[in-house]
């Protein structure tokens, strides 16, 4: 192979790759709360169960804030935010928050979920589609403070719904499915 052929089929492999990496990210952490209002509680693991949510979160016994068909936003069972927004609240708002505070279910590292908005995508075996990106609601300001509030103003995260159910672990690769 000529060197010219030979670097443009490397460059274009060096591309394909890094778009791939643009996909693909692992769970940081996993909250779950008994109800709207409730601690955050962390978990190792957590059994998603296809059309309801993580069993014991607020989402799958619907209960949560945002759990019904009822208000003008389309339903989910399950959020995600990324640790790195988490990070530059931290430093922007020079806020003390852990990744709890904002209140979402999965915190994810290395993938953006805003991006996954009407895209189907994994977590280990369980199946997930992006329903809504999920920008903060009143709610959240009166069990946190104003100022996380307009922070995630753009950057809430995502509101998904389970499509095949399983286990997910703290550490679980996330990436984009293709059909």
């Amino acid at each position: 192979m000529c060197f010219f052929r030979k670097r443009a089929f490397e460059l274009n492999r060096h591309e394909h790759q890094q778009e791939e990496s643009l996909w693909r990210g692992r769970v940081s952490a996993l909250y779950i709360a008994k109800a709207a209002g409730a601690p955050m509680t962390s978990l190792s693991e957590a059994l998603l169960v296809e059309g309801r949510g993580i069993e014991g979160d607020r989402y799958y016994s619907q209960c949560g804030t945002h759990s019904g068909d009822d208000d003008d936003e389309p339903s989910y069972q399950i959020t995600l935010i990324e640790h790195e927004t988490i990070e530059a609240i931290r430093r922007e708002k020079n806020l003390e928050l852990g990744a709890e505070t904002p209140r979402r279910n999965i915190v994810t590292q290395g993938i953006a979920p805003n991006h996954l908005v009407h895209r189907t995508f994994r977590i280990g075996a369980v199946t997930l589609y992006g329903v809504a990106l999920r920008d903060p609601c009143i709610h959240l300001a009166e069990v946190t403070n104003h100022r996380l509030m307009v922070s995630l103003i753009h950057r809430g995260g995502l509101g998904a719904r389970i499509l095949t159910g399983g286990i997910i672990r703290a550490g679980d690769v996330i990436e984009e499915v293709y059909a």
